[in-house]
């Protein structure tokens, strides 16, 4: 058998993960063209046919899904065995891809990423912003943030900060107008203002109220599919939301908004995830570092909470 190609390996591996020559293309800067027949290459060396083509569809062979895993594995080791050889006090380079959620990309975690880059003149930061839930398995991203709990066990996490949570809030000149909710089922008598996902508007929103789950179904007039805009509006008096604290925190402190029902809400931990642990490169594992110290201590103010 020929010598396999590392760059046809990714391009192969790229290619079964977006479903398309043109897109994995267009990722790496190349022609269709050149991914196409750095693919072929491959399935001439392997002797394997990798994908099924049509003109309307690209999908992988019972050959190729059986390959990809053993393609992905080759990949992975490479990475690790490039950065425990630099090792972690070695100078960062190369592309660090991370994805964040708009609100806490944008207002919280903007200016560490930065500087982090900046104290690495040879390390390129390509920063994703986006509430669409990112599919590390697909996308092209090393590490990618993610609130809430991780119910796939696919992922591997390193811990950021795992008592954060939801909180109920409204600016000062809503509550002049329309009152204080005094209880939960309460809600139901305001105007909340409303997250989309997805195409799926989150009007039920879950509590942990002493050791069990209560769901409250709530409506309102304004809802988005962009976290920072839901806050904006809130902050602006048109209503209550129920946020993560991190997103929330400087408006809480700044009178800018009050928190709720003695901060009643629900778990909300802040993790960094990646689809194989071998992707935690020096960049990734010292990016976390930092940020875990720059993170613990935005906790104080939060109700309830005793650090």
């Amino acid at each position: 058998m020929k010598m396999v190609r590392f760059d046809d390996l990714h391009l192969f591996a790229r290619t079964a993960a977006l479903g398309s020559f043109s897109q994995a293309a267009r990722e790496a800067d190349l022609l269709p063209g050149q991914v196409a027949a750095a693919v072929a290459r491959l399935e001439r060396e392997l002797d394997l046919r990798l994908f099924a083509r049509t003109t309307r569809s690209l999908r992988l062979t019972a050959e190729g899904a059986l390959y990809l895993p053993y393609a992905q594995d080759v990949l992975a080791t490479l990475r690790e065995g490039q950065a425990r050889v630099q090792g972690e006090d070695a100078e960062l380079r190369g592309t660090l891809q991370v994805a964040a959620p708009s609100d806490l990309g944008r207002n919280v975690l903007l200016p560490w990423l930065t500087a982090f880059r900046a104290a690495h003149p040879k390390l390129r930061l390509h920063l994703q912003l986006s509430d669409q839930v990112t599919n590390v398995f697909r996308d092209p991203v090393d590490i990618a943030f993610r609130l809430g709990r991780l119910d796939d066990a696919s992922h591997v996490a390193l811990p950021l900060l795992e008592d954060n949570r939801r909180v109920l809030v409204a600016a000062p000149s809503y509550l002049q107008r329309h009152g204080t909710p005094a209880s939960l089922e309460a809600l139901k008598e305001h105007a909340c203002v409303l997250f989309q996902l997805g195409g799926r508007t989150y009007d039920r929103w879950g509590f942990d109220v002493e050791g069990r789950q209560v769901v409250v179904s709530v409506r309102g007039h304004l809802e988005c599919d962009d976290a920072d805009v839901v806050r904006r509006w809130v902050v602006a008096g048109e209503g209550i939301t129920y946020k993560s604290w991190l997103d929330v925190r400087e408006d809480v402190l700044a009178g800018r908004l009050q928190v709720l029902l003695g901060g009643a809400g629900q778990q909300l931990p802040l993790n960094l995830v990646c689809p194989h642990r071998k992707q935690f490169s020096p960049a990734v594992r010292q990016l976390h570092a930092q940020l875990v110290q720059h993170l613990q201590p935005l906790l104080s103010g939060l109700p309830g909470h005793a650090g």
